[in-house]
């Protein structure tokens, strides 16, 4: 697969996804991007924002297999994973695959539960393998996360490890949407109750596994010049370095931001990566990894807004 057919078939995604999803856009770039970057994505924002039905109908357009786990407080990690329960008719043991053993696993509230069942999730994130009884089983080379949670101060939820958030190649923050958005989703979905289907609304496959691993190809082997190499680091070292972030963000953080402005170039049609690739999706890729200093907290700086100056601060190749 070349770099036309790459951006011809996020087009096509986009386009499926868009037949029933309105004005998340962004959401859906970045989950293309963490598609082709063998990334995951977490989705913070209010209940009632269509994160969840955005999971179903990229799942569905993309041709993966689909998986949903309800994080609540009282969820174990054999509730994820599985387990080998004793069949007594052939006296052995046999794996019961938890639900991740997926595709796409939509990981919903996943700050409903405590960081001990969160935890479940980080081999497979990392490594694409699940660890049961000591044995290790390999998970699908698409596997991907689209975890959604509440905002931190509504009431009931548990703030996720770092070691956690780092695993997530994107944070997106997701918002209402606007007069006129909200508009069309009335209008369109005004009529009904209840969790509307993608294929009610004619999303369609239009990908399979072996379009997406040809895709996935085709980006990891985009040229990244060495000066957007040097950029790349010497944006996240910047983190590292200003007295408005009490941590910065990780090694991991540098080469997965990499990673993704290899996809995002591709999506654009192109076979090369610019700075603006990198400079367009650093907030996506650095908000959740990095914490404020307790003196930017008081004089009311946000996240965002000391990326955005990082961005502008840090010289990037012409």
């Amino acid at each position: 697969m070349d770099i036309e057919q790459v951006k011809a078939l996020g087009d096509t995604i986009r386009a499926e996804v868009g037949k029933a999803v309105v004005g998340l856009d962004e959401a859906v770039e970045l989950m293309l991007v963490a598609l082709f970057a063998s990334g995951h994505i977490l989705l913070e924002g209010p209940p009632g924002t269509a994160k969840t039905f955005l999971a179903q109908c990229f799942a569905r357009a993309a041709g993966l297999d689909y998986g949903r786990i309800q994080f609540t407080p009282d969820l174990l990690p054999g509730d994820i994973l599985g387990s080998n329960l004793f069949n007594f008719q052939t006296s052995s043991f046999t794996l019961t695959r938890g639900p991740i053993f997926t595709e796409l696993l939509l990981a919903d509230e996943i700050n409903r539960t405590p960081p001990k069942t969160q935890a479940a999730l980080l081999e497979a994130m990392q490594e694409r393998t699940v660890t049961i009884d000591g044995v290790d089983h390999r998970l699908s080379d698409r596997f991907m996360v689209v975890a959604t949670q509440n905002p931190i101060e509504n009431q009931g939820v548990y703030p996720l490890p770092e070691a956690q958030l780092d695993r997530f190649l994107f944070k997106y923050e997701v918002g209402y949407p606007s007069a006129e958005e909200e508009h069309r989703i009335v209008t369109a979905m005004g009529n009904r109750f209840g969790m509307p289907r993608p294929e009610e609304w004619g999303v369609a496959q239009v990908a399979d596994a072996a379009t997406i691993r040809a895709a996935a190809d085709a980006v990891a082997a985009n040229r990244l010049a060495e000066e957007v190499v040097d950029y790349v680091v010497r944006l996240v070292r910047a983190t590292r370095s200003t007295g408005d972030l009490q941590i910065g963000a990780s090694p991991r953080a540098a080469a997965t931001l990499a990673a993704a402005a290899r996809a995002r170039a591709a999506l654009d049609g192109r076979d090369f990566v610019l700075p603006d690739d990198v400079k367009r999706l650093a907030p996506a890729a650095l908000r959740h990894r990095v914490i404020l200093s307790p003196a930017a907290e008081i004089d009311g700086r946000s996240v965002d807004a000391v990326i955005a100056a990082l961005v502008e601060q840090v010289e990037a190749p012409r």
